[in-house]
């Protein structure tokens, strides 16, 4: 617990994060909790050597928006530009699939400015669907909104 919250607890991840993402050892607890409890989600950590240094989900919607999920992740800073977010997309979206028989479409929404994330996305096979301007308000400033997606074949 204490490496997520250690990894996770940088100004570079969380700038591209929701507000809610954990910023303390106690909202990691109560979030992990709810990720590994919850059945209708896919939460996996992202582990090197022994460590939780990032995470990547897939949440399922409701209602019109049932045949679709919503993909969540993040990495430790130590880690960028090796390829292995790009691996771990790619893995879950199989499980999700392969899990999840009725999801037909999982999307992405990074923010404008995470341009890693964007080409991160392209690699694993999502492709732009949309951008919606200054929707997004970040740390006092209004950022584009991209929405990736990849479909079930």
């Amino acid at each position: 617990m204490e490496c997520v919250a250690h990894y996770a607890n940088n100004a570079n991840i969380s700038k591209f994060m929701s507000d809610g993402f954990p910023c303390s050892i106690e909202k990691w607890k109560s979030f992990l909790e709810f990720a590994t409890t919850d059945r209708t989600i896919l939460f996996l950590a992202i582990e090197i050597d022994g460590q939780a240094v990032g995470g990547i989900g897939i949440s399922p919607q409701k209602d019109i928006m049932k045949k679709n999920a919503e993909l969540g992740y993040w990495l430790s800073e130590n880690y960028w530009g090796r390829g292995i977010m790009t691996m771990a997309i790619k893995e879950i979206v199989q499980q999700a699939f392969e899990k999840l028989p009725d999801i037909n479409r999982i999307y992405a929404k990074p923010f404008g400015t995470n341009h890693a994330s964007h080409k991160t996305l392209e690699k694993a096979g999502f492709k732009l669907e949309a951008r919606f301007e200054k929707t997004v308000l970040k740390n006092g400033e209004l950022l584009d909104e991209l929405i990736y997606a990849v479909r079930r074949k």
